[in-house]
């Protein structure tokens, strides 16, 4: 019988978390270096290598792969041999260690939870409680699979009961476009079968857990009919031409995980959730003997890979931009942004909404108009830092903001990651305004480029606050330009016809 102590569960968690918050899995880089070796689309290939660099950048600077370090969701297999040596539930004890993970003063961890989410939806500050599911199983070991999941990812979720006749295959052909590209990929989907609905998706989220080995499946053959189905599902993803970010290529996803129950007759519960650039996992065993003992890959584990703005990259002084000079600026185009920009995300934009509505104006300091807003929550910084990891969030949350912030505040653009709905991006035609996308996945590599920070509103929204950045040679792509020509439809539709037919 082992005897698991609190202070080597607790001790373990924290190390986990800390560890995965800027530690890629090995598997994830080996599949994401293939992938941008044989990638076809130059805006995609661009993209990869962001987050490659960002990848190795993080595992060297031990700060975060993302600005969104996730809801921790945590799996924990109990031998049915163990005895506890605690005062604590195992929920207890997961939450505990997420508390000293996320407030670890040298990787301080962004907190994103938020309580009561029908109402106040108010920060808890330490991004506990985390979601833990318990099995008991047979043994004398206790086996801990957690990870942290990035919201933009986790919103993409999709569930349908199909009727038992229904293709699994050729629902998620058809519902992975509509998905957009907020998931960040290329990533993994995992994919839950069977069961009731909530099975379903628990099963969903723990094959994610697992490593990529969909190279190894295609070279030895599929043994089973899952296993054939994942290489359907994976080949015919892929075959969207979606590509990475959602620009249009080759690859959108590394690999298909797929887990299973037996259900009811007249059933066919199917879940879908994506992993995104910023897959965080990690696996570890405790049997008594000490806490888990994590060690750190080998740098050398990642590939050598430099990235390049080219010759046509447009440099620009955002301070002195007007209307007319971004009118020459065209989807697809890199731009290296300098100078001073603003932030604001969902709750900001909310505060700021209601401001307008009551007529009382924008809070003393925050001019918006002629300037560009990138939307973000940032990590904390830490040391010299200015600002800790600040990646780009999903920009479709904002849609329905952006017509007030062009027309009543005198924006001249948006910043953030993913596509616009078609709506926003007529909004951004009329106003002649254009749309600006960073790379998801990228984010302690972009918090290089931001030389000066500051908050300069509402800062009891912590990370959601207004802050303004001093930029230099950020790098972004316009993804919708004044005219309205939209990267996110032109890229991926250009090479899905590639795809379908090579020739």
């Amino acid at each position: 019988m082992s005897v698991i102590k609190k202070a080597d569960f607790v001790d373990s968690i924290e190390d986990a978390l800390q560890y995965i918050s800027y530690y890629h899995p090995k598997d994830f880089i080996d599949a994401m270096e293939k992938a941008y070796n044989t990638e076809q689309s130059s805006a995609a290939k661009d993209a990869m290598a962001q987050i490659l660099i960002n990848s190795r950048m993080s595992a060297e600077g031990r700060r975060p792969l993302c600005q969104d370090t996730g809801i921790v969701t945590c799996f924990v297999k109990i031998g049915m041999n163990v005895r506890w040596d605690s005062d604590l539930t195992v929920q207890e004890m997961v939450d505990e260690g997420v508390r000293r993970a996320y407030n670890n003063a040298d990787n301080p961890l962004r907190a994103s939870i938020v309580a009561d989410p029908a109402g106040s939806r108010k920060n808890t500050k330490d991004n506990t409680p985390a979601v833990v599911h318990i099995d008991m199983v047979a043994g004398d070991e206790v086996e801990v699979m957690i990870a942290a999941k990035g919201g933009g990812s986790e919103n993409k979720s999709k569930m349908v009961m199909l009727n038992p006749s229904d293709s699994i295959e050729e629902w998620v052909l058809k519902t992975v476009p509509t998905m957009g590209a907020g998931w960040c990929p290329p990533g993994m989907l995992g994919i839950g079968i069977g069961g009731t609905a909530e099975k379903a998706a628990v099963m969903a989220k723990e094959s994610l857990m697992e490593s990529i080995d969909i190279n190894e499946l295609i070279e030895n053959g599929p043994q089973s009919g899952e296993e054939q189905l994942r290489l359907d599902i994976f080949n015919g993803v892929n075959k969207l031409g979606i590509g990475a970010q959602g620009l249009g290529g080759v690859h959108t996803v590394l690999d298909i995980k797929i887990k299973s129950a037996p259900t009811h007759a007249a059933s066919k519960p199917v879940v879908m959730i994506p992993n995104c650039a910023a897959t965080r996992h990690v696996h570890f065993h405790l049997n008594g003997s000490g806490p888990a003992d994590l060690q750190p890959p080998k740098l050398e584990d990642w590939p050598e890979i430099t990235w390049e703005v080219g010759e046509n990259v447009r440099r620009v002084n955002v301070d002195d931009l007007v209307k007319e000079d971004v009118a020459d600026w065209k989807t697809g185009e890199t731009v290296l942004l300098s100078g001073k920009i603003l932030t604001g995300r969902d709750a900001a934009h909310k505060k700021i909404q209601e401001l307008l509505t009551s007529g009382e104006g924008l809070p003393t300091g925050v001019d918006f108009n002629g300037k560009f807003i990138y939307y973000v929550g940032p990590v904390d910084a830490v040391g010299d830092e200015v600002v800790g990891p600040a990646g780009p969030t999903t920009s479709t949350r904002m849609d329905k903001f952006t017509k007030m912030m062009l027309e009543e505040t005198g924006l001249l653009g948006t910043i953030g990651k993913a596509e616009r709905g078609p709506a926003t991006v007529q909004v951004i035609k009329d106003n002649k305004s254009v749309y600006l996308m960073a790379v998801g996945g990228a984010a302690y590599l972009v918090s290089k480029a931001i030389k000066k920070s500051r908050v300069v509103a509402f800062p009891e929204l912590g990370m959601e606050a207004i802050y303004e950045f001093e930029v230099e040679d950020m790098p972004v792509t316009v993804a919708v330009d004044s005219n309205g020509d939209n990267a996110h439809e032109t890229g991926p539709a250009t090479w899905k016809v590639k795809l379908q037919d090579p020739a």
